[in-house]
């Protein structure tokens, strides 16, 4: 819960290390994601305050403040090692010659408390440079099992306050983890932390399932189940796991569902007489219609996040490319034109940009355009990286990337926008298709 103001950063142009970024002219400056050259911005965390009971939760909410920052790729922790003075309490008078010793430009305190099953964290933040905090500090609630959202939910604001840029740390990721040879997969659907941390599992892995993707609010999760023989559309609701089939006519298949911004609709592909079109259903009644009618293969749809457009790959023009047409069907354009593959489209959150994977010579790629198509970007290159998924923020993707050979697995990885800050999941194990969430509430 929180119970301080939030106040943005003013940190110096100098002090964040940023090349030649546009500035906001009536706001302050901050950190821009930008393709320019950025040194991390070297920042510390005083010391942690018990304020009772907190035991070991003390430094571990700490250290995932710190790792949330860092994996970022924009910031660099001062080791305590180089830590010459620590505040005297939350409330305690900063030193700000003692950490400009050390060349942090921003520090964080904190503090946390463990009272009746809830764990309470407190932070503030500095500016060392300008010698002044950055707003009057915030906490948050959790209970104790669950201290990592509290820590999350810290870090988040720590980095929306230094970037300008939406939270996502607190957000979980749904994905299929794999296991057997390569041959015969069996695979089963979790959700974890975006770290990779506190793994649920939805389903068993008695039968193949692909693609699951989160509702809007994060509540329910569509899949595509062969436990039938045949690829059916499944939704489920997350919290009290009951399932039921939203597709089941006879001689088709349906798959690469999504659901539409507002959670109304689903848009997924159904193949019938060897032809895959793209359809859409009402997510209560079942009602569906075709939104593609076409010889070719038209699949992996994804709505624009204002829910009036809808991106899609197919091979209408010989080889598979993408297209965008409206969310009600119609003419599509064509907004794919390099060379080699296209596919797995996915609409970034902040509407501005498009993910895809693009084969060309062999290799793999994950890239971004814009939503016309322009300054298309690869971000990855190997011999299998496909399936990006955005963050909440609409900063960072998750792929999934397979090794080559017999004994080849599939791990999830994540890449900023830049394409500078690639770094595997922590998750012990091989894992695919994943599905980023909202940010939790």
């Amino acid at each position: 819960m929180l119970r301080k103001l939030l106040v943005t950063s003013v940190l110096s142009l100098a002090a964040l290390g940023v090349a030649a970024p546009a500035i906001a002219q009536d706001g302050p400056l901050r950190i821009e994601i930008t393709d320019g050259v950025i040194e991390p911005m070297p920042f510390a965390i005083a010391a942690f305050h018990d304020e009772g009971g907190a035991g070991e939760l003390l430094g571990q909410v700490q250290r995932l403040i710190a790792a949330d920052l860092t994996g970022t790729g924009l910031f660099r922790e001062i080791p305590a090692s180089a830590h010459i003075s620590r505040p005297a309490g939350f409330d305690a008078p900063v030193a700000y010659e003692d950490w400009k010793a050390v060349n942090a430009q921003a520090l964080v305190t904190g503090a946390v408390r463990v009272e009746g099953g809830k764990v309470i964290v407190k932070f503030r933040l500095f500016d060392v440079f300008a010698g002044q905090p950055l707003g009057d500090g915030m906490q948050f609630d959790a209970s104790t099992g669950n201290w990592r959202r509290a820590a999350h939910k810290a870090a988040d604001q720590v980095y929306s306050r230094l970037t300008g840029e939406s939270p996502y740390f607190d957000s979980r990721v749904a994905f299929v983890a794999e296991s057997g040879p390569k041959d015969a997969r069996r695979k089963r659907i979790g959700v974890m932390d975006y770290d990779g941390a506190n793994i649920r599992w939805l389903t068993d892995d008695s039968s193949l399932v692909l693609a699951p993707r989160f509702s809007p609010d994060g509540n329910r999760l569509l899949y595509t189940s062969f436990a039938s023989g045949f690829p059916r559309i499944m939704m489920m609701d997350v919290n009290s796991m009951q399932t039921r089939t939203l597709s089941e006519q006879q001689g088709t298949m349906s798959f690469s569902p999504r659901f539409s911004p507002d959670g109304r609709w689903i848009v997924y592909s159904l193949e019938q007489s060897g032809n895959t079109d793209i359809y859409q259903m009402d997510a209560q009644t079942g009602a569906q219609r075709a939104l593609t009618n076409s010889p070719s293969i038209e699949t992996s749809p994804s709505y624009s996040p204002d829910g009036s457009q809808i991106v899609f790959e197919s091979d209408r023009s010989g080889t598979p490319q993408l297209y965008v047409m409206s969310a009600g069907g119609g003419e599509a354009r064509r907004i794919s034109f390099g060379e080699g593959r296209y596919g797995t489209p996915v609409w970034s959150p902040r509407g501005d940009m498009i993910a895809f994977t693009r084969q060309v010579g062999g290799r793999f790629h994950i890239g971004v355009m814009r939503t016309d198509g322009s300054e298309e970007k690869m971000l990855t290159e190997s011999f299998l990286d496909e399936g990006p998924t955005w963050a909440p923020n609409g900063r960072v993707i998750m792929f999934m990337r397979t090794t080559p050979g017999d004994d080849g697995q599939s791990r999830l990885h994540s890449v900023d926008i830049t394409g500078r800050n690639m770094r595997p999941v922590d998750f012990n194990g091989a894992a695919s298709d994943p599905d980023w969430g909202p940010l939790l509430p």
